[in-house]
């Protein structure tokens, strides 16, 4: 049975360049649907925090946005790549998937077949509102609303509906994640990583770092962190980190060569552009990831846009860009600890 160590930041605060104290700690997401798919694979699974304490979600981490039901997000996937030919050209903002209720698109497409419009004309009529929605900085509903085909099938207050039925949906989700947090074991009662030996630490598999802008407060120089590090990394034991958590890497030290542990090794992580969109990012970090990483040695990669799933495996290194990174890089440690 293959042993995995989910390793938490303590931290429950962060000082901005404009909000001093501003709370923080781990991204629920990011810790729960691994611990899930690594339970469900039949893996051993605790959870360590610096301190023994049990770590704080973030607030921000709760918000419903990032709580979504998987089905409106793939949906919403589909329609945002017709956008543009050309990926590349395709920008999404965390204030466009958050506050234009493009989200809605499922709903609204399901709504619009069962009116009667056949499955092209609903597609049509939902996607180039959409593409006017996130072109334009409008809300979705409002262009659909402005639309007399669309509202000729359904109301404006039905399209209201229908958002009002996504948020409400991702707020149960969200909810449910935190209530399942609450009630683990050892996310309540974490191991305390500065009083394992390094047997101890040796005992597991891998060790994975979820996000959250706690790591940016303490994992990123810690003693402790560092020891696992320097046992794992030299033995090829699995290192896995997500969103923010590969701040967890910087507190390495070096190799015997003088360089950074993990100088020259392709590495995954919140990105600038997307820390600039956070409400953390527009009240001032005190450094930002991405910069760190690549002053390190990093060499740094993401996806081809922001906040879409994207990991990356460099030997035992593995790395995930963002909160929606969270399940792929589950997968991707599982089946590093499978075939070893």
């Amino acid at each position: 049975m293959a042993r995995i160590l989910i390793i938490i930041s303590s931290a429950r605060q962060i000082d901005l360049t404009h909000d001093k104290g501003h709370t923080t700690g781990y991204f629920a997401d990011e810790a729960i649907k691994p611990y899930d798919k690594f339970v469900a694979a039949g893996a051993e699974v605790l959870v360590a925090t610096l301190d023994g304490n049990a770590p704080q979600i973030d607030p921000y981490a709760l918000e419903p946005f990032f709580h979504y039901p998987d089905e409106d997000k793939d949906f919403l996937a589909q329609v945002t790549r017709s956008f543009s030919n050309d990926i590349d050209d395709i920008r999404l903002t965390l204030h466009q998937t958050t506050e234009l209720d493009l989200i809605a698109a499922r709903r609204v497409f399901q709504a619009l077949i069962a009116s009667g419009l056949d499955h092209d004309s609903a597609w049509d009529l939902t996607a180039k509102s959409a593409r006017l929605a996130w072109s334009q900085d409008k809300n979705f509903v409002d262009v659909l609303a402005s639309n007399p085909d669309v509202t000729a099938k359904v109301s404006a207050d039905a399209l209201k509906g229908l958002a009002s039925e996504t948020q409400d949906a991702a707020a149960a989700v969200s909810k449910y994640r935190a209530d399942r947090i609450r009630s683990l074991e050892t996310f309540q009662h974490p191991l305390n990583l500065s009083k394992m030996s390094d047997d101890e630490m040796l005992s597991y598999d891998a060790i994975f770092f979820p996000g959250g802008h706690g790591p940016m407060v303490d994992l990123h120089q810690n003693a402790d962190v560092k020891r696992i590090l320097q046992l794992f990394h030299p033995t090829e034991k699995i290192i896995a980190a997500v969103c923010h958590g590969p701040a967890a890497l910087l507190a390495a030290g070096e190799r015997a060569d003088g360089m950074w542990m993990f100088d020259g090794y392709k590495i995954a992580a919140f990105t600038d552009e997307e820390e600039d969109q956070t409400p953390f990012g527009k009240l001032g970090m005190p450094w930002l990831l991405e910069q760190e990483l690549k002053l390190a040695g990093a060499v740094f990669d993401d996806g081809d846009a922001a906040w879409g799933s994207f990991v990356v495996a460099d030997r035992n290194l593995l790395t995930g860009q963002n909160p929606e990174s969270a399940e792929a890089i589950a997968d991707a440690i599982l089946k590093k600890v499978g075939t070893k």
